[in-house]
């Protein structure tokens, strides 16, 4: 999914219609009321200090178990609304659980709720949901982070194509 807003978890979480984890910054752990309600939910703290090993072992179990995870491939929220470049953490999660993805892609959240704003805008919100990318061995060869980029900008590239009918 696209990462717009604050809102995206909690809507993609909804729109999956499954239960779902979610990768989330630590630092968002440490609030009072915020951190104790995302201590309730199905929430992996990643410390975004390099590359946080505990949070990826962690969800490499959650997806070989079956359950299914919210992933921005982007990393972080959108700071002009437009769609940013993926990084390559999404797909060396792909190259070791060979977890189909089924890419989801939110318009208007940005518009409820800015990037650095607290207070919520009344706005019409839309999750489109696309047909879930599966990976075949040949896709997932030869290991290395060029792949691992190449495997996250397949799943940029099919979020870019859902659109608002």
């Amino acid at each position: 999914m696209n990462h717009q807003s604050y809102l995206d978890p909690p809507l993609a979480g909804i729109s999956s219609g499954r239960e779902v984890y979610f990768l989330a910054r630590k630092t968002l752990l440490d609030g009072p009321v915020l951190g104790r309600l995302l201590r309730k939910l199905n929430v992996v703290p990643v410390d975004q200090e390099g590359t946080d090993r505990r949070a990826l072992k962690a969800l490499l179990r959650i997806l070989k178990a079956g359950n299914g995870t919210v992933v921005f491939p982007e990393g972080a929220r959108t700071r002009d609304g437009k769609l940013q470049p993926a990084l390559p953490g999404l797909g060396f999660v792909i190259a070791k659980t060979k977890a189909p993805v089924l890419p989801m892609r939110i318009f208007g959240a940005r518009e409820a709720l800015p990037r650095g704003s607290s207070r919520l805008r009344l706005c019409r919100i839309t999750v489109v949901i696309g047909k879930p990318l599966h990976f075949t061995e040949a896709d997932l060869q030869p290991a290395g982070k060029e792949l691992y980029q190449r495997l996250s900008e397949r799943v940029m590239d099919a979020i870019a194509a859902l659109q608002l009918d």
